[in-house]
């Protein structure tokens, strides 16, 4: 994706190690001025897990400006690379969610079961944009289970590719691109919030939070309260804030005539012109 300028794009992270751990698994990456953000959660043990994510998160922002399926990419070899020197320990592993954005669109790039959504506040609509790459996600699409039974599987950690995979020269890094639209937020999460709060659960802790901010903190929050048995991270990215157009700041002043106020500016616009070119032709 092209890189151009955005304005006022505002974003939150956090990350809480969870109530039934000691060490935190789990990081972030956060570069507004790259227009990049990226949740990575490791696993392999205590110093290892940690390991493994800290490394994905500094490949990631020691080349920002490198497209984001061959950044992951990268962080994958580095992972391995890390084993092979004797960094960290044998099996250790990473799975990954990052969002790069531009000023019209975004694109979400994913390996394992951390998970992006997109949350509409116009339309308080939750929209899961990534799929997991795990052993339910396949129970699921095989008909074997139903989408009640993913959330409580006994099964639901077991993942079927993470970055540092010793069987794996290559990842599959899955991804998605999207056009921003206005008041949209984008939800970035280690499963430390999803195995404890279901999407409705995390639709109704955004429907009453203003800002990025308080949607990360009411997120992580909830999830403690609901058990906090992992670490959980949690990214709040919001649609970029550009300057308003002329027409955008006409369109305050329209009448409503159609159920879009493009179209409502231009029936105006074209009904003073008109007026204008009467007035005219009356008095010459």
């Amino acid at each position: 994706m092209k890189q151009t300028p955005i304005q006022d794009l505002e974003s939150s992270s956090v990350t809480n190690p969870g109530r039934k751990r000691s060490n935190n698994e789990d990081c972030y990456l956060s570069l507004p001025a790259h227009a990049l953000w990226m949740v990575a959660d490791g696993m392999g043990g205590h110093e290892a897990g940690e390991v493994a994510s800290d490394i994905v998160r500094q490949t990631l922002e020691q080349a920002p400006t490198m497209p984001l399926l061959d950044s992951i990419q990268a962080a994958h070899q580095a992972v391995l690379n890390a084993v092979s020197r004797g960094v960290g320990a044998e099996g250790m592993g990473s799975t990954v969610v990052a969002l790069r954005s531009t000023s019209e669109h975004y694109q979400i790039a994913w390996v394992g079961d951390s998970r992006s959504y997109l949350y509409s506040r116009n339309s308080d609509e939750l929209e899961l944009l990534t799929r997991d790459h795990s052993y339910v996600q396949m129970l699921l699409e095989s008909g074997a289970i139903a989408e009640t039974e993913a959330q409580t599987h006994p099964d639901r950690n077991i993942i079927t590719q993470c970055l540092g995979s010793q069987e794996l020269d290559d990842v599959t890094v899955d991804h998605v691109e999207r056009h921003w639209q206005e008041d949209q937020w984008v939800l970035l999460c280690s499963d430390g919030l999803t195995d404890e709060l279901s999407d409705s659960d995390i639709a109704q802790v955004l429907q009453r939070c203003k800002t990025p901010r308080d949607a990360t903190r009411e997120l992580v929050q909830a999830a403690l309260r609901a058990g906090g048995r992992d670490n959980i991270t949690v990214q709040v990215i919001a649609a970029p804030q550009h300057s308003p157009t002329l027409l955008q700041k006409l369109s305050h002043w329209v009448p409503v005539f159609s159920h879009s106020r493009r179209l409502d500016t231009v029936i105006y616009l074209a009904a003073i012109g008109l007026l204008v070119a009467l007035l005219y032709w009356t008095l010459y």
